[in-house]
């Protein structure tokens, strides 16, 4: 793919999420997973699709209103297993909610940075953290193929859903694995493919931001990150995930393509 192509998507990607993030949003051509959710479904709620991802009640009882919008397909907190005192990145941390999540976790001895490549989503979380003192919570504008970290400083690399989204995958994942210390690990819930697209959907735009057209099958997936240098890779797809994955194009049945999944890998 050229680097012209790449830029495209990115931008494409980052037009729907700076509308999502401002809640100016197309509902006639909107496919991502928060806009074909609770906006386009109104007998489900952003609370009720997050519970289906993996999240309790309690904690999306302690995150400030406003970082939750429903933009997950699944919960890195519950594989990430954060220890008082680490720092975490969140990889397209969006408004902020598994960044929110972790906070806690790590304590004021640990921290967390938060990367995003759209400005209106970070203007959201960081008002968000000012607003509600969350004081080992940052967030940092820049894409996830050139993170704004420098060498080895995270413990542990969460994501929620975007490295699918990404038109360079194996330059994310070399990125992980610079920024990460030794054994520092990767905990992501993100789309595998489990059949091939058909050619009408791999080439939608729309459903490429809606985390569908650019998932990898499970074995380019492996490859590519063995290939940045990790080991101990598991990728460990959620078929029970189908049943809100159906809801985010229902005209395509997207549910027979792909399926979350859980990654973990270790530097």
């Amino acid at each position: 793919m050229s680097d012209m192509k790449k830029d495209q998507i990115r931008n494409e990607v980052r037009d729907n999420y700076k509308k999502i993030a401002l809640k100016v949003i197309d509902h006639t051509s909107c496919c991502a997973p928060s806009c074909c959710s609770p906006d386009t479904n109104q007998n489900i709620s952003v609370e009720e699709i997050s519970q289906k991802m993996g999240y309790t009640v309690e904690e999306l009882q302690n995150i400030p209103d406003g970082a939750n919008m429903g933009l997950g397909c699944g919960n890195p907190q519950a594989i990430a297993n954060l220890k008082e005192g680490e720092i975490v990145l969140d990889l397209g941390s969006g408004g902020g909610f598994d960044a929110f999540l972790a906070a806690p976790k790590v304590g004021a001895t640990g921290k967390v940075i938060g990367v995003d490549m759209t400005p209106e989503m970070i203007t959201k979380a960081r008002r968000n953290a000012s607003k509600n003192k969350f004081e080992n919570v940052e967030f940092r504008l820049g894409e996830i193929e050139y993170l704004p970290v420098a060498n080895e400083v995270a413990d542990v690399i969460m994501s929620n859903c975007v490295i699918n989204l990404s038109p360079d995958k194996k330059r994310v994942f070399e990125e992980a694995y610079r920024v990460l210390k030794p054994n520092g690990r990767l905990a992501i819930s993100d789309v595998v493919m489990t059949a091939n697209l058909p050619e009408e959907l791999r080439t939608n735009m729309d459903l490429y931001s809606g985390c569908i057209s650019g998932a990898s099958s499970i074995e380019e997936l492996t490859s590519i990150i063995e290939q940045a240098g990790f080991r101990n890779v598991s990728i460990v797809p959620k078929d029970e995930s189908k049943e809100f994955i159906k809801e985010w194009a229902p005209d395509h049945k997207v549910e027979e393509y792909i399926v979350s999944a859980i990654i973990e890998a270790t530097k």
